[in-house]
């Protein structure tokens, strides 16, 4: 923003009369004309506002494939010639694929709109000299606003008068504790997360009152800063994405070329024009996967059941693959890794030193001294919990592990811990405070003055405070092993408050007597969740670096991240120090560095760029609004779904229901999964679909002209069936196998191995071939057996033909159903994963059988494929022929283990 004098002040630093003199306002506000002046200068205090694409943008979005291009000109042509069957099946499998995609990603694309609602709250503000209620959006630079606890904070502002103002600025920063605020101005070089004197858009007024002056609004905030980067950050693309656009152009481009090739073969063999054409199209139809893009989809849509069901709603289907790729991961600490909430750990007195097990504000817990439970609180623990109780201003609700604290999180702790030692806080309430000073940013201390429990006429003044000014006023015999002891609990990430007591009412410094007894201190931090360290560990032992990002403190951020087993071959290294290095120097550094403190968003944004251009996989989670950027850029963003902001949610792919860290790990080994069954299914259907094209090649080169006409072992009408009926029917169970053992016991697959890998290729291959020699061999000795041979003057479509070709067709259909059975697993044998364990498997193969009876059988069938009838010996032998894949796979899969063990050996 620029101010009304066209200075551009970094508010911070400025003293407020300076702030004051910059926006050519004064402490009593604004005129009702100069607010509506402004207000056309500077415009509404709102957000951009982005709408999500619009539902024909994501129909076309679906429609971008090479094979769904190939899919559409195919039937273009198909219906060009008059086939409308063909060209009717085929489009309705693009509707299909269409649809389904349609469903799934309709409603992404609103992460600004979620930021924009975090700025609607209304405001208190002084105009024409009287307090008056506003909308927020009606804030202008120059207005004075009105804050007080619980309040949400509308616009920037530089504070002018504050009482013991604090501010829950997680959100936007990551500082995991409400932040003292001050009107004293800062240093000019302050990171967000040090600018005390400024209260900024989004976050919430945790305790006291204050008035601020608006110096900022809408865009110019910090939380419009932040929309703009998630503005001008695009989506990636994922892994599958590419692959799936790589391999479709490859399969496209061949089968074009073949088909041309095969036209040209077939008019110079004799073919009639037509008939020529409807030769190729029957090859580009049997070539084409046509249930493939139907099938990604369908299997994604499954792993996002699947995800559902432990609690990670996705919300776009390539998201789910695109975790089982992920080969970093990089996490907020607060609210993600840790609970966002305080909790004692130490207490250390002048005598004695224990420690406080138990999570959250529940009562449960215990007091331990070297790892065993105190069966006596020694009483300079109760004397300094009892000054924890009575120097606080907040209280606990409700009851076990839900129990939340109704004020300042660091109070709510401390009213924990007291339950946890046995204390009887009821005994302690009655006891009538006298005074109370707030706590306030300029003193960094509390004072509260209670009754004596006793008959000493004297009330007791309980001090609250941060060491470095308690101690200033104990005796120096007790504060040189207590100053040793804040730097000893601080170094391990903990806040540390020291509390002191004196007889009489005596809340100001200036009144304290030479030397206060110093009670002892209390060390607290925001705990990591639990099974976040194992998770951890697993995800490491699948290859999967996790790295830390966060706003907190590097002495935190460092005891948090050693604590989860986060550690790197460089110390921490935050915001300020990334401002340093060029992107060729932060790519080095952030290749050995595993935790980033005091980091804002736009180094967030860095930091997941610079793992990306290092060829890394990046899974991004957080829940702030500071998150939001770096969210959207990621390979994947994960949102927390409980204590996540609206903005965080919108930005990311996934969000975890639970807000449990653990779930990422079920989540990436769920991607693996999914990666996994793909392909399986384009081993299995590549082969089928080649295999297919060969019998109409084979027919083209080497079968004649009978009556003026070619001859076909399967009608381009009977291709589409057995693609869409069998390919997609027997296909589609593979999505539901489950996961291996070995899963998350190997690194993260290549991003850049294509689909079409040397494996695939290769029995796509010899698979291909074998099916199209069953089949033409099936259809050729059939004809023979019959005694019509396929010469003379026969003519195509009689019952010889007719028979050949529906024997031919369940032989394919065998064949699949067998070769289905082989690919549960591509490299190990079936017994590995249990026979049974995928029922779906045994359910496709059923409903493909009964199909298929229904297409030999059925005479509205016949008339509509040409097919005929079968008889017993038929059906048996179609079925022995197609079992022949069973003991090549077999073959195959033992030949590649006993040489992956040689390889191993060597």
């Amino acid at each position: 923003m620029t101010a009304v004098d066209g200075r551009h002040p970094t508010w911070h630093d400025l003293e407020v009369d300076e702030t004051l003199e910059a926006l050519s306002a004064g402490r009593d506000g604004l005129s009702s004309e100069e607010a509506a002046r402004r207000a056309r200068v500077y415009g509404p205090n709102t957000l951009a506002h982005q709408d999500g694409p619009a539902w024909w943008q994501v129909v076309l979005r679906q429609l971008a494939s090479p094979l769904i291009y190939a899919l559409i000109a195919s039937a273009g042509v198909a219906l060009a010639f008059g086939e409308v069957v063909n060209g009717a099946v085929v489009l309705a499998v693009v509707v299909l694929n269409s649809a389904i995609g349609f469903v799934q990603q309709f409603r992404a694309g609103r992460a600004i709109s979620a930021l924009a609602e975090m700025v609607a709250a209304p405001a208190s503000t002084l105009r024409d000299g009287d307090w008056t209620a506003v909308a927020s959006e009606q804030l202008v630079p120059g207005d004075i606003v009105e804050m007080s606890s619980g309040d949400q904070v509308v616009a920037d502002l530089r504070l002018v008068d504050d009482h013991g103002l604090r501010a829950d600025e997680s959100a936007l920063t990551g500082e995991s504790v409400p932040v003292d605020k001050s009107s004293r101005s800062v240093a000019p070089g302050a990171v967000l997360a040090e600018r005390s004197s400024v209260l900024h858009a989004g976050t919430i007024v945790s305790s006291g009152t204050g008035c601020g002056l608006v110096v900022e609004t809408g865009d110019s905030t910090e939380l419009g800063r932040i929309s703009g980067l998630v503005t001008r950050t695009e989506a990636t693309t994922t892994p599958l994405t590419r692959s799936i656009a790589r391999m479709g152009s490859r399969v496209t481009l061949t089968i074009a070329g073949v088909t041309v090739v095969l036209l040209a073969v077939a008019l110079l063999r004799g073919y009639s024009p037509a008939d020529a054409a409807l030769a190729a199209i029957t090859l580009a139809v049997a070539a084409v996967p046509e249930g493939l893009p139907a099938i990604v989809t369908i299997a994604l849509a499954i792993g996002v059941r699947r995800m559902a069901a432990r609690r990670a709603i996705v919300r776009e289907l390539p998201a789910v693959e695109t975790l089982g790729a992920t080969s970093v991961v990089c996490t907020d600490k607060t609210g993600t890794l840790t609970r966002n909430e305080m909790v004692v750990r130490r207490a250390w007195t002048p005598d004695t030193e224990v420690a406080f097990e138990g999570e959250g504000y529940a009562a449960e817990g215990r007091v331990v001294r070297d790892g065993e439970p105190v069966a006596d609180l020694p009483a300079s623990v109760r004397d300094l919990l009892v000054a924890a109780v009575l120097a606080n201003e907040s209280r606990l609700v409700g009851e076990g592990p839900h129990r939340r604290v109704d004020g300042d999180p660091t109070d709510g702790a401390l009213l924990a811990a007291a339950d946890r030692a046995g204390l009887s806080r009821a005994d302690l309430a009655r006891r009538r405070r006298v005074d109370l000073l707030p706590f306030d940013a300029d003193r960094r201390y509390m004072a509260s003055v209670v009754e004596t429990p006793d008959d000493v006429p004297e009330p007791m003044t309980y001090v609250k405070g941060a060491p470095e000014v308690i101690l200033g006023h104990v005796a120096e015999a007790v504060a040189v092993p207590a100053r040793e002891a804040v730097d000893r609990l601080a170094g391990q990430g903990m806040r540390v408050l020291a509390f002191a007591r004196c007889r009489g009412e005596v809340t100001d410094v200036a009144s304290w007597p030479a030397t206060l007894e110093l009670l002892g201190l209390v060390a607290m931090i925001d705990p990591p969740r639990a099974g976040v360290a194992q998770s951890v560990a697993e995800c490491h032992a699948a290859g999967i670096d996790v790295r830390m990002i966060t706003g907190d403190h590097p002495a935190t951020a460092t005891a948090i991240g050693r604590e989860l087993g986060i550690v790197g071959d460089l110390p921490v290294l935050t915001g300020a120090e990334i401002d340093e290095l060029d992107d060729a120097q932060l790519l080095e550094r952030v290749g050995r560095t595993r935790v980033f403190a005091r980091v804002a968003p736009e180094h967030k944004l860095r930091l997941v760029t610079a793992l990306q251009t290092g060829g890394a996989i990046v899974a991004m989670t957080g829940d702030g609004v500071n998150d939001a950027p770096a969210l959207r850029q990621a390979d994947v963003g994960v949102a927390m779904g409980l204590a996540g902001t609206a903005a965080a949610k919108e930005a990311a792919d996934i969000v975890l229901g639970d807000d449990d860290f653990g779930t990422m790990r079920t989540a990436i080994a769920e991607g693996r999964r999914v990666y996994d069954n793909l392909v399986k299914a384009l081993a299995f259907a590549l082969p089928t679909n080649v295999g297919e094209g060969l019998v109409i090649v084979v027919a083209v080169l080497a079968f004649p002209v009978v009556g003026g006409q070619p001859v076909l072992p399967v009608e381009p009408v009977q291709i589409l069936w057995i693609n869409l009926i069998a390919t997609v029917s027997l296909a589609l169970p593979l999505a539901f196998e489950a996961p291996e053992a070995a899963i998350m016991s190997h690194r993260p697959r290549d991003p850049h191995e294509p689909l079409l890998s040397r494996f695939v290729l290769v029995r796509t291959a010899y698979v291909g071939v074998l099916m199209c020699a069953v089949a033409v061999g099936v259809f050729l000795v059939s004809l023979d057996v019959t005694g019509q041979p396929l010469s003379g003057d026969r003519t195509p479509g009689d019952g010889a033909l007719a028979e050949a070709q529906t024997l031919a067709v369940t032989t394919l259909m065998f064949f699949q159903a067998f070769y289905l059975l082989t690919c549960r697993t591509l490299k190990e044998p079936v017994r590995t994963i249990g026979l049974f364990s995928n029922r779906y498997v045994f359910v496709g193969i059923a409903a493909v059988v009964a199909l298929q009876a229904a297409f030999v059988h059925v005479p509205f069938m016949q008339d509509v494929f040409g097919s005929s009838g079968l008889g017993a010996l038929q059906w048996v032998a179609a079925a022995a022929a197609g079992f022949v894949v069973v003991p090549v796979v077999v073959v195959e899969k033992t030949w590649r283990r006993g040489r992956a063990r040689r390889v191993v050996g060597a």
